[in-house]
């Protein structure tokens, strides 16, 4: 599990490819300090486990099921990545729960400067997506705890607003329209989904109706 606040950016160092198989041998520094075999490290939002490390870097497996859901396909060597350890269970959530399992990618639609901010439209390329975005709550992208600050259904797109900090210390400085970006939705959202859309398909195969809908979750404090 983790916060969804990066801890540094690291550096690909080579990518050994095999089909959708992929190793990839980070460079990184300050999350280095207790790295053990089988730890948790979220590169770019995905859930890794360490395979062998060093001083100065560490390596990880990408199933084919990884490879063709995040953005981890794209990347080559000198590509920077968010990096985040495992939260332990002595830590602060300053970000929101994130469990490193993307649910897709989206696509960077705009960039622009507000003020100190800089405002992120993001298009998911799987628009179902959408169902779980809501102005206000909590999204992750390439492994970032980020606020969605506006939601245009009709486009099928959300915007988040990156202040100078997390500008500056993630990947996101580099990021411009027309780059793929890892989303992982709010859990809580999915989860309320989830079980709201099983009570209904009860329902319905018990001859009732029901549906979940925009308006339902409005009308009921979810949105």
């Amino acid at each position: 599990m983790f916060t969804g606040l990066i801890e540094e950016m690291g550096v690909l160092r080579s990518a050994q490819r095999r089909g959708e198989a992929m190793i990839l041998d980070i460079g990184a520094s300050k999350i280095m300090d207790d790295v053990k075999l089988g730890d948790s490290i979220a590169v770019n939002g995905v859930c890794l486990t360490v395979v062998s490390y060093d001083r100065g870097s560490f390596s990880v497996d990408v199933m084919p099921e990884t490879y063709r859901h995040t953005n981890l396909s794209a990347i080559r060597a000198g590509s920077p990545l968010n990096l985040e350890r495992a939260m332990p269970a002595s830590g602060r959530f300053g970000g929101h729960i994130v469990q490193g399992h993307v649910d897709g990618t989206g696509t960077i639609r705009g960039r622009t400067s507000e003020a100190n901010a800089v405002v992120f439209e993001i298009e998911p390329d799987d628009e179902d997506l959408m169902r779980h975005v809501v102005k206000q709550g909590s999204i992750t992208l390439d492994g970032i705890s980020l606020t969605i600050v506006a939601v245009d259904r009709e486009a099928g797109r959300f915007s988040v607003s990156i202040i100078p900090l997390t500008l500056r210390e993630t990947v996101l400085q580099l990021k411009h329209p027309g780059d793929t970006i890892n989303i992982e939705c709010d859990i809580l959202g999915k989860y309320i989904d989830h079980l709201l859309n099983q009570r209904d398909n009860r329902k319905e195969a018990a001859g009732g109706a029901g549906k979940l809908t925009e308006s339902f979750l409005r009308d009921n404090g979810f949105m």
